[in-house]
């Protein structure tokens, strides 16, 4: 990788992440944003519909859409946030919960993959390093 800028690193390691959750997901009929919203909606407590957007990193439209379409597909419903009147909770239905179950051994098979062939001392590394460079946008030390 000698060379690559560093965000050029990031963004195809994300990018090759990204398609093959996609791959994965399409053969469920389902996509790697709703298998993040599932594993980001509280399975016992719901989670407000505000709380999604900055928890998953997406957009409102996009997340509009999102929600929308596994509404349709009966994996969540809403109801008014009893502490919000103006807000919505979103909850997981039955069939929702075993597709989020499907989603977390997706992603810990990911993480299992990652961890027998990278060592814990590279891996701890990687962490501390994407730590740093979330805490200089945040603090907005770069730019």
């Amino acid at each position: 990788m000698k060379d690559k800028t560093i965000d050029y690193v990031l963004r195809a390691t994300w990018q090759a992440v990204s398609r093959m959750y996609n791959e994965e997901a399409t053969k469920y009929g389902a996509t790697m944003a709703t298998g993040f919203a599932l594993l980001s909606i509280d399975k016992e407590e719901g989670t407000p519909s505000t709380a999604l957007g900055p928890k998953m990193g997406m957009e409102a439209t996009s997340l509009t859409r999102t929600l929308k379409n596994m509404e349709e597909k009966g994996l969540i419903y809403k109801k008014p946030n009893p502490v919000d009147g103006r807000g919505v909770l979103i909850y997981l239905t039955e069939f929702g919960k075993e597709k989020r179950e499907l989603s977390k051994e997706t992603v810990l098979k990911f993480n299992e993959a990652v961890k027998q062939n990278v060592s814990a001392e590279k891996l701890q590394h990687f962490m501390e390093v994407s730590e740093i460079i979330n805490d200089l946008i945040i603090e907005k030390k770069i730019f």
